[in-house]
């Protein structure tokens, strides 16, 4: 029975309301350290990205049942160590689904048609039509790498648009109606677009680096709304230099670490990062995608159905 829960992350004010209903006892934490927190008489944890959950913590928390990271990453959590003790892990990627899909969407247009570069323009009094003709979504092919919540909203989202949408995962059958399941040699010979909807694990950590852009038959439009640590920034402003690729839209960056903090100020940037900031093949975002104010409240409001739900199994 679930019966104490650890709040380690300000949240929609709804999580606690509800909780609390559902008669759980529920403590705030939302400053202190791993190191300054005592878990033993706590049944579960609820966390975003502020803290890293790793070994050393679990190993104090006698009771833990289940930990609930409000998202869908859960790199800042040891995992194998969870899973070994019998500790339920607990995420909520349909929360914010529609959101990161529809900023996906957005940065898209925006790159295909010169929208952030021509209004910058016109505000310094510069009125240039032929050098910002833009590029139609409508009859392109739209290759999705990771096909799970993220990549099936963008799809469905994308399916007014005209194009044609094709789907990669590791795991087989998933295709539906908005997108193809195909294999990656597809992808690599027809996609006009490609957008990245992956977790960050050891097999897709750099997973887009040179070689892997070298296999497309043409040049493409990539978006990456999943992690930064999954495409080497390097490599991908040298394809952008070679023509490879003909925008790029990031909401993540390689440079962010696991709590997602302002890069500007837990480290020294490297020279690579000014250049993406003066491309104006590249458009940034601060790792907003799924940060939308009902994407709160849909990721807080999932979180306490599956604890609910486990709290049920367990009694």
């Amino acid at each position: 029975m679930i019966k104490r829960i650890l709040i380690l992350e300000k949240n929609h004010p709804f999580i606690i309301y509800k909780l609390k209903k559902e008669g759980f006892i529920c403590d705030e934490n939302y400053y202190d350290s791993t190191n300054e927190i005592d878990p033993f008489v706590y049944d579960g944890l609820i966390l975003r990205s502020r803290l890293k959950i790793d070994k050393k913590f679990i190993k104090k928390a006698k009771n833990l049942k289940f930990i609930a990271r409000i998202g869908s990453g859960i790199e800042n959590i040891d995992t194998d160590y969870v899973l070994k003790k019998g500790i339920v892990l607990i995420s909520s990627p349909e929360g914010n689904k529609d959101a990161v899909a529809e900023h996906a969407i957005g940065m898209l247009l925006c790159a295909m048609n010169h929208i952030l570069r021509s209004h910058q323009q016109i505000k310094k009094g510069k009125w240039y039509r032929e050098n910002n003709r833009g590029m139609e979504i409508m009859e392109k092919t739209i290759g999705i790498i990771g096909y799970g919540n993220t990549g099936k909203a963008f799809a469905k989202k994308l399916s007014g648009f005209d194009a044609k949408i094709l789907c990669y995962d590791i795991l087989p059958k998933i295709g539906d109606a908005y997108a193809k399941q195909v294999d990656m040699s597809t992808i690599f010979k027809k996609s006009d677009i490609i957008s990245l909807h992956v977790p960050y694990t050891k097999e897709t950590k750099g997973m887009i680096n040179y070689d892997f852009i070298k296999k497309f038959c043409k040049p493409f439009y990539f978006i990456n709304t999943s992690r930064g640590g999954c495409v080497i920034t390097n490599h991908l402003i040298k394809a952008l230099k070679d023509g490879k690729i003909h925008g790029a839209c990031l909401d993540v960056l390689e440079y962010e670490n696991f709590s997602f903090e302002n890069i500007f100020h837990h480290h020294k940037l490297p020279k690579n990062f000014f250049e993406m900031i003066h491309s104006n093949k590249i458009i940034l975002t601060p790792h907003i995608a799924g940060w939308t104010k009902e994407s709160k409240y849909k990721m807080d409001k999932k979180i306490v159905e599956k604890i609910i739900l486990l709290n049920k199994k367990l009694n």
